[in-house]
């Protein structure tokens, strides 16, 4: 048994082929979390998460599990490069923001704190550096040369999905981290953030594998085929990057801009309330006659 995803040279089938590393990464993870919340309800007498939070973390696991674990990662390790770019959209639009929202603010600190990463990572939370690093990482991981190599054995897979997922966090760390001081405080810069570095740059990069004559990566040209020739998969993919993230960015982009159009107008746009009688009707202004 396979514990990674990885390029391999047979015809895909649909014959279960679950991959053991997988499982034990998801299991640890989702164990680490529920007995950490435990010990610490156990020593503060308190809440450790909310309800929205457990369940936006499983979320992300369930995401982590999805995106490497077969068929998924078994089509995009090997056969499929569409497959390959929806495991990267798995990882930064979903396990990554998932798993950032269902860890609460003093997990997030301990966990920096152990790493020794407080500083580090407050730096990498602004937002040019974390639309540099992500979209960084999205190009170079998304290299003929990096694919190719990495895709070639299970432990390079292994590291290019384990980038992908730092990828998402460093993305979605300037609008969503646990810890508040980390994030953006005002709603438009945080819009023209998403807007720039989620939305626009990726649109780049993907429209280098749509209008490529050719295909670019070896590993998936020269997979047996699926579905589809290794030049439409190609261009398939690159539609995925240049447009398969719009829905997650515009539907976060529209939440931040609703909230803060109510905030905005909520002390200023209230309406005084009339002066009503005891009858209930509206009663008329009086005039003073001194």
């Amino acid at each position: 048994m396979a514990w990674w995803c990885s390029a391999v040279q047979r015809p895909f089938d649909w014959t279960p082929r679950p991959y053991l590393g997988v499982w034990l990464l998801c299991a640890a993870i989702a164990a680490g979390y529920v007995l950490v919340l435990r010990r610490h309800a156990a020593a503060t007498g308190a809440p450790a998460a909310s309800r929205r939070q457990r369940w936006q973390f499983a979320g992300g696991v369930a995401a982590l599990w999805i995106a490497s674990d077969w068929p998924v990662g078994a089509l995009g390790g090997a056969y499929l490069s569409s497959i390959h770019m929806l495991q990267y959209m798995l990882y930064t639009l979903a396990a990554a923001p998932l798993l950032m929202l269902g860890t609460p603010e003093w997990l997030a600190r301990a966990v920096l704190r152990r790493l020794r990463l407080e500083s580090t990572w407050r730096v990498l939370t602004k937002p040019v550096v974390a639309a540099l690093m992500a979209n960084g990482l999205l190009v170079v991981t998304h290299s003929p040369y990096a694919v190719d190599l990495l895709r070639s054995s299970q432990v390079g897979s292994f590291a290019l999905d384990m980038v992908w997922l730092v990828s998402g966090l460093l993305l979605w760390g300037p609008v969503i981290d646990p810890i508040p001081e980390h994030r953006v405080a005002s709603a438009p810069i945080k819009l023209v953030y998403l807007f720039s570095a989620a939305a626009l740059v990726p649109m780049v990069p993907g429209g280098f594998l749509v209008f490529s004559p050719h295909p670019l990566y070896e590993t998936y040209e020269m997979a047996p085929r699926v579905w589809m020739s290794a030049l439409h998969d190609q261009q398939f993919a690159g539609v995925l990057m240049k447009i398969g993230n719009l829905p997650v960015i515009w539907t976060v982009m529209g939440v931040i801009f609703f909230r803060w159009y109510e905030s905005e107008r909520g002390p200023a746009g209230a309406r005084r309330a009339p002066v009503t009688s005891r009858s209930g009707d509206a009663a008329a202004p009086t005039v003073s006659t001194r």
